[in-house]
């Protein structure tokens, strides 16, 4: 039915036509079969876009490898060339499906062409190569990644909680700081902040916590970013490939909910130009030998490897990096490579 449809119906038809349909979307697929709805996940053209869809399976499957591979139509996500746009799905991890729930599962799946190689786009084929290294796997490699991110009102792409075309105050009173002013001034009160004059979406941001947590990806925190609107959710500690899998698997959860919620989900580095924050992803990274005794020297030789390459590492982070890293908003300037030891954790940008 139509949203036209719908705004003819009474608001007592469509009150009972709405529960009707969350009884529906709710049924639970157990009661009556042991068929399974498997949905996959993949990475679309751009690198940044999420793409799914879903097949009616036998029974409830644990083993991602033991999934049947699936095709899609690459020339309709910007992976394949319209006469040769067959590309083909390859099931890689399984989490607990927290829409359908039951024996539901949602798949995480890497594409290649249907003679067995790796689409351009598909990053993790090499990745799990490297990661499978009986080297690399010998060091334990740990992830912990926070992505931040915006939602933003639909149609006119603005931060949820902002004033149409306007924005917030974010600064604060001269007669609240204890310490020095600039400490404050691009600050404010919304990071990590309470009070639905400083919090928007939070009920979007904890129903992507928990669904997460009953998918059985390792998420371990969210919180309030310094502009309004904007979030974080961390995931890991995580091993090696999984890191990756889960943070996807992750977005996708949320794009879901935001979907549901009718809010749009962004991940772009500076949503809004000016005197506010950026969203990025940082990721913290370590090795068994860093953890060990002596660690910090081998912490040291890494980041004297990653500066060797910074421009090569930048140009593979993504699109729109330079209205970030501009120096400003606590990062570096996107030309510059820095690392810095303090009373927190070691951090390079």
């Amino acid at each position: 039915m139509s949203s036209d449809g719908l705004a003819l119906v009474s608001p007592f038809k469509l009150a009972a036509f709405m529960s009707l349909l969350s009884d529906l979307v709710n049924l639970n697929l157990s009661e009556t079969t042991e068929k399974i709805i498997a949905e996959y996940i993949w990475i679309g053209g751009s690198g940044m876009d999420i793409r799914s869809k879903a097949r009616t399976l036998n029974g409830p499957v644990s083993d991602p490898h033991k999934l049947p591979k699936w095709n899609y139509d690459g020339s309709s996500t910007g992976q394949a060339p319209g006469e040769d746009s067959e590309v083909i799905l390859y099931p890689q991890a399984i989490f607990k499906d927290p829409f359908r729930r039951g024996n539901n599962i949602l798949v995480m799946c890497d594409a290649y062409t249907p003679a067995g190689d790796p689409i351009p786009t598909n990053k993790r084929h090499n990745a799990a190569k490297v990661f499978s290294h009986p080297d690399v796997a010998a060091e334990e490699t740990w992830y912990g990644i926070e992505q931040e991110y915006t939602l933003l009102q639909p149609n006119v792409k603005w931060p949820i909680g902002w004033p149409l075309g306007g924005f917030l105050d974010h600064r604060y009173s001269s007669k609240t700081l204890p310490f020095s002013r600039e400490m404050y001034d691009l600050s404010g009160p919304y990071y990590c902040g309470t009070g639905a004059d400083k919090a928007f979406g939070r009920d979007i941001v904890d129903a992507h916590y928990k669904s997460c947590l009953y998918a059985g990806i390792n998420i371990s925190g969210i919180n309030g970013e310094v502009m309004p609107g904007q979030w974080e959710f961390q995931v890991g500690p995580a091993v090696g490939i999984s890191a990756g899998d889960e943070l996807w698997v992750a977005r996708y959860i949320l794009e879901r909910i935001t979907e549901i919620a009718g809010v749009v989900l962004s991940f772009d580095p500076k949503p809004i130009q000016g005197d506010w924050n950026g969203a990025g992803a940082h990721t913290n990274y370590s090795t068994k030998s860093m953890r060990n005794e002596g660690g910090y020297e081998v912490i040291k030789k890494a980041i004297e490897k990653l500066g060797l390459r910074h421009k090569e590492h930048i140009a593979a982070y993504g699109e729109g990096n330079e209205r970030r890293l501009t120096g400003r908003h606590e990062t570096a300037d996107i030309n510059t490579f820095l690392w810095v030891k303090a009373s927190s954790p070691l951090s390079s940008f």
